[in-house]
């Protein structure tokens, strides 16, 4: 793991009383890479409840029967936008938890093998680029490559996300 995640400062949110576990604009650099800790089993109700949520009637997220007859793959597959807010989800803790002034854009979205129910989600990240912003001094912006991965190491999903990051208040102890 990344000595600048593991040894992070447990300080404050830019209000108080809140945790901030993210890392500010000046903690990335380019290649830094972050397994992330956090892992979670995807269920059957994660995928009805997101589906219906999302108004996503495709049987082949919501119909066992159909699925296990009139597909390849014999069972539902996880709805893939539930997969790819799983993704960015377990990688907030380490990265961009109460520095993140908002995602500016995903591109290169992919999802390379199915995810099924049952199946647990650990994911990674690479920083891709880092840069000032033009229009906020007390920003940067950051882009992420993030990978989920399931069953014995297989790569799930995929996206490149740039956010804009806080920078450092100059009342912030250094990592």
């Amino acid at each position: 793991m990344n000595a600048a995640v593991q040894n992070h400062p447990d300080a404050a949110y830019p209000w108080p009383g809140s945790p901030r576990g993210g890392l500010y604009f000046e903690d990335f650099f380019v290649g830094q890479r972050i397994e992330h800790r956090l892992r979670r089993t995807v269920t059957q109700m994660d995928n009805m409840l997101f589906s219906a949520m999302t108004l996503n009637a495709q049987p082949l997220h919501i119909d066992a029967e159909f699925c296990a007859h009139e597909t390849q793959w014999g069972q539902p597959l996880v709805n893939s936008f539930f997969t790819l807010g799983l993704l960015v989800g377990i990688s907030v803790n380490d990265t961009t938890l109460g520095t993140t002034v908002g995602n500016l854009g995903m591109r290169e979205v992919s999802f390379p093998a199915p995810l099924f129910e049952g199946d647990t989600v650990h994911a990674s990240t690479e920083v891709m680029a880092v840069r000032p912003s033009r229009s906020r001094p007390d920003a940067g912006i950051v882009e992420f490559m993030h990978r989920a991965f399931a069953r014995q190491g297989t790569l799930v999903a995929q996206c490149l996300r740039q956010a804009m990051m806080l920078r450092r208040p100059s009342d912030a102890a250094p990592l």
